[in-house]
């Protein structure tokens, strides 16, 4: 039997390459894909971007994979494209790995606080971001170290402020909506493993509803850490990971 592949999707801003994932998890083929509007793919304009537009990458890059069935990983909003990708390409997936996904309205505030402002107020709000990276994990509540710095100026010159303010129109209108939900519980009675990862201090703002909570295969919170759990531990961040697709208790 091959190695098992594991298709992890970023979330509102960044990547899932900055921290080298594949270095950390060397019995797993990782793939980190970058959703439409970043990275690789920043030349996509982004009147085109939803969550469903985001889905159907995912969904093609499935197609483009071999092996029969893989694991995808999704972060933030990446959770949300992971549901809805998954729910494409059922027979494909194994497990997801939800990693504070976007599952409620309460899960939605910075994306609620980017879509209240203009899109020119957003895009100078974001400039300083992107000239202040120590500032901007401070408010993350992460005490910056030389080496999260530079990873947040990568995670924040990972897309423009145009995908991040059309990603966050598109997360309050696609995942607020019932239909929603109706697919996370329609993967759910499909048995398709649904795992649950929370930073620690972040754990408690994450609107997991309780049917979630029941059906899921397990629930880890990593010790210490808030959101953006990768760029604070990513050793413990992929031990967890390795864990849950060795079927180990965690």
């Amino acid at each position: 039997m091959g190695r098992p592949t594991l298709l992890m999707i970023h979330g509102l801003v960044g990547s899932q390459h900055f921290y080298d994932p594949q270095a950390r998890l060397t019995r797993v083929t990782v793939i980190t894909e970058d959703l439409l509007g970043y990275g690789r793919h920043v030349e996509v304009p982004a009147d085109r971007l939803t969550l469903s537009a985001q889905a159907d990458h995912v969904a093609r890059r499935i197609d483009e994979l071999p092996g029969e069935k893989l694991w995808l990983l999704g972060h933030s909003m990446g959770g949300a494209v992971a549901v809805l990708a998954a729910d494409q390409r059922l027979e494909r997936v194994c497990g997801i790995i939800n990693v504070e996904g976007n599952l409620t309205e309460k899960d939605t505030f910075w994306s609620r606080k980017i879509a209240d402002q203009t899109p020119d107020t957003w895009a100078r709000n974001y400039r300083d971001m992107q000239d202040d990276p120590a500032g901007w994990l401070r408010r993350c509540d992460i005490e910056p170290t030389p080496r999260q710095i530079a990873w947040a100026r990568h995670i924040l010159a990972n897309q423009p402020a145009s995908t991040v303010y059309a990603m966050s129109k598109a997360l309050l209108a696609e995942t607020l909506c019932p239909g929603y939900l109706d697919t996370v519980r329609r993967l759910l009675n499909a048995r398709l493993p649904m795992h649950l990862v929370a930073g620690e201090k972040s754990a408690a703002d994450w609107g997991v509803p309780s049917f979630v909570l029941e059906a899921a295969s397990c629930y880890v919170k990593q010790p210490g850490v808030g959101h953006i759990m990768m760029l604070e531990d990513p050793d413990a961040f992929c031990n967890i990971v390795a864990a849950i697709m060795n079927g180990v208790t965690v």
